[in-house]
């Protein structure tokens, strides 16, 4: 994937592709969304490997999805906290994790519980304008600069 011919094109799915555009950056993104924070935590929950780890951590980081902040002085140890725009991403999860249970669902899988009522979370993408769920209109993509 060209990142910076994304980074800088007019479409907003490749600029945000090219944030957080692999499987180990989302997943990071997931387990900090669910209150991971630490070097340990996140390697324990996925199995990653260090190096990729502290990469894409790094990435996330200077994306602004993520903001690194020391919780111990000796030794040194950091932490990575979600931000905003970290948080802001966790819906597109949760929509892509009720897309792959729909189409590549089989076998026993995790599922998101709303702790206040108990209730599995079922997510869907809506238009705030009209509220209708994406996907159930046309739609017609306008270019910049387009009339």
């Amino acid at each position: 994937m060209d990142n910076e011919k994304f980074s800088n094109g007019t479409c907003p799915i490749g600029r945000g592709l090219a944030l957080v555009g692999d499987a180990w950056s989302m997943m990071i993104l997931r387990d900090a969304g669910l209150g991971l924070t630490r070097f340990d935590q996140f390697r324990a929950s996925l199995g990653i490997a260090p190096n990729i780890l502290a990469r894409r951590l790094k990435a996330l980081t200077g994306a602004g999805l993520l903001e690194k902040r020391a919780y111990s002085e000796h030794p040194p140890r950091e932490e990575y906290l979600i931000t905003p725009a970290g948080r802001d991403f966790l819906p597109i999860l949760e929509a892509l994790g009720a897309w792959g249970r729909r189409y590549n669902g089989e076998g026993d899988l995790s599922r998101l519980i709303d702790e206040e009522t108990g209730t599995t979370v079922e997510p869907v993408v809506i238009d705030r304008v009209t509220g209708a769920p994406i996907g159930s209109r046309p739609l017609r993509l306008v270019l910049p600069n387009a009339a």
